[in-house]
């Protein structure tokens, strides 16, 4: 599916203080190396030019030189400072973007599963599936796991990629610049649907970040909704619970599959495959496979009401 009001998805769209500094080295070496083809391509038109063959040429053998001491330390000295130059420049990018971590605790741990992106406030006592907030003009510090295999977290206008590796934690700094919604998606093979495992970033201002950790810290509240009330029912008896978590469900605690304590505030389903309503609901219920083929969650054997029951049920917990 198209996600609705997100941001052209470009490493040029530079949505963080860290893409910047990349961006910038970036058009730095390009203007160095268009430099250097003109300068190359000029002077072997310039040489072809003045040194091609008269046409009253006698055939003589012209005068041989054999080198030209200020010469090869000229083009010894300028690759070498520009490589130099290069490199330096290169190192400082590399540690104002990713400076060491030291004893900080991250501020968001995000864990990779086949396949979809589980999110972790730590700090903020947060957990959340497959789209997540970050305040603007705050530098936050991420940690990569993996529950299975090794994923590549990617948001494109972020600028920076990080493999989340099992058992092996990793860190990456994301200082967002400026607003909005922004794409990006598994960059490391992880199987069968590693094309759908995306990301959806929401970069928003304080104050809309800190209403959303409020929203996501409350407990749902018990449905009251006939419907509602059969999809609770059926959801706790459906083995749904066997791997999902819904707070204020005492039956529902599992962490196996996606926290769906609030998936009625997300926009999609199966990590961007889907938009987020009723109709959707029911058909991932009652067959994932048909629209993630290879997903871990097996197809469930619901009728059609029943079915109805259970998205109502999940269209409540907002």
């Amino acid at each position: 599916m198209d996600i609705k009001n997100a941001d052209f998805t470009s490493i040029f769209n530079v949505a963080s203080l860290q893409n910047r500094h990349l961006v910038d080295l970036h058009w730095f070496t390009l203007a160095i190396c268009v430099l250097i083809a003109f300068v190359v391509t000029g002077l072997l038109i310039a040489v072809i030019a003045k040194f091609r063959t008269p046409e009253n040429d006698d055939g003589s053998e012209p005068r041989q030189i054999q080198g030209n001491i200020r010469l090869e330390i000229i083009w010894t000295a300028i690759p070498l400072l520009i490589v130099t130059v290069l490199g330096v420049l290169t190192a400082i990018v590399m540690l104002v973007v990713n400076p060491p971590v030291g004893n900080k605790q991250p501020d968001v741990v995000v864990i990779g599963h086949q396949w979809w992106w589980e999110y972790r406030y730590p700090k903020l006592g947060v957990t959340t599936a497959n789209e997540f907030y970050l305040p603007v003009g705050k530098n936050t510090l991420f940690e990569f796991r993996s529950a299975d295999v090794v994923h590549s977290f990617w948001v494109i206008a972020f600028g920076q990629k990080m493999d989340a590796i099992p058992g092996h934690p990793t860190n990456m700094w994301v200082h967002p610049i400026k607003t909005g919604k922004f794409l990006g998606t598994c960059s490391e093979y992880c199987g069968a649907q590693h094309g759908l495992m995306r990301i959806i970033a929401n970069v928003v201002p304080q104050e809309e970040f800190d209403t959303w950790i409020e929203k996501q810290r409350a407990v749902p509240e018990q449905p009251t909704d006939p419907a509602a009330v059969r999809g609770k029912e059926l959801f706790n008896s459906a083995t749904c619970v066997e791997c999902h978590r819904v707070a204020g469900n005492e039956d529902a605690q599992a962490l196996i599959g996606p926290d769906l304590t609030h998936i009625a505030q997300r926009e999609t389903l199966g990590t961007g495959v889907l938009a987020n309503n009723t109709e959707n609901l029911k058909k991932w219920m009652q067959n994932p496979q048909t629209f993630k083929p290879g997903v871990n969650m097996p197809k469930m054997r619901l009728t059609d009401e029943e079915a109805q029951d259970i998205a109502v049920y999940l269209e409540s917990l907002k």
